[in-house]
């Protein structure tokens, strides 16, 4: 009898939570620093009905979509100008492999520097990690636009560079892009964390202060927290994928 995928999904989870819910009962770790599962729907009522944690995710989620509009925007922007363009790419070739393999924590000091401990400073970091995504996907999507499509445009006169963009390069390179913007959602994510480490109000900084207080319970919570949000963003982000690409088979 073969069973429906979400029955073995269902299955490993119960066997992680499982696991997760033994090795503290069993004496192997500490439960104050792995807190086993049956304690954290607790710990979440204590922050919830505190206010915590109603106030630190709307923080959080502030930070994570202007970060995410300002990366992502800029980088699908800069991303497909260059595609377009063979000189520009050369151009911005050594730019490229200069900035990018610098990790968004690295921008930090000069984050609190420009910005100072505030919510711009939290956007910055956020919006680089984005950023670097979003241009890759969009300059390799406008790279793999079949070139027939293109000779097409130029027979039936699309020849102009913003005809060529919005009648061929962008409904061809949608995918691609939306694939990268995907990604992107999960690194921004990340990035938030790193982000609120230099004091700027939200969850990394909440996790933070629990950590310093042992309240490992808390850290957790916000751990799951963080992993359900963004599982809500980007079931919502392939509903609104679907409904774009409708018109691909």
């Amino acid at each position: 009898m073969r069973l429906h995928p979400t029955v073995y999904a269902a299955a490993g989870l119960l066997v992680f939570l499982g696991i997760w819910e033994a090795v503290p009962a069993s004496g192997l770790i500490q439960s104050s620093l792995l807190p086993p599962p049956s304690e954290l729907p607790k710990a979440f009522m204590r922050e919830f009905r505190s206010g915590l944690w109603a106030q630190y995710v709307g923080l959080s989620l502030n930070h994570y979509i202007l970060g995410f509009l300002v990366g992502a925007g800029l980088g699908t922007m800069l991303g497909v100008i260059t595609g377009m363009s063979v000189r520009l790419e050369w151009s911005l070739a050594w730019v490229v492999r200069l900035l990018r393999p610098i990790p968004n924590l690295a921008w930090a000091p000069f984050a609190i520097i420009w910005f100072g401990v505030d919510q711009a400073n939290a956007i910055f970091i956020i919006s680089i990690g984005v950023f670097w995504i979003a241009f890759f996907a969009a300059l390799g999507a406008v790279h793999g636009v079949d070139r027939d499509l293109i000779e097409v445009a130029d027979a039936f006169g699309f020849r102009s560079a913003p005809e060529r963009l919005f009648k061929v390069l962008l409904p061809a390179a949608t995918p691609g892009i939306l694939i990268g913007l995907r990604t992107a959602l999960g690194q921004a994510w990340m990035a938030v964390v790193a982000a609120e480490l230099s004091g700027v109000s939200g969850l990394g900084s909440r996790m933070m202060q629990a950590s310093s207080l042992l309240a490992t319970d808390i850290v957790v919570v916000y751990m799951l927290t963080m992993a359900a949000l963004y599982g809500i963003m980007d079931a919502g982000f392939m509903l609104l994928q679907g409904k774009l690409l409708k018109w691909k088979p």
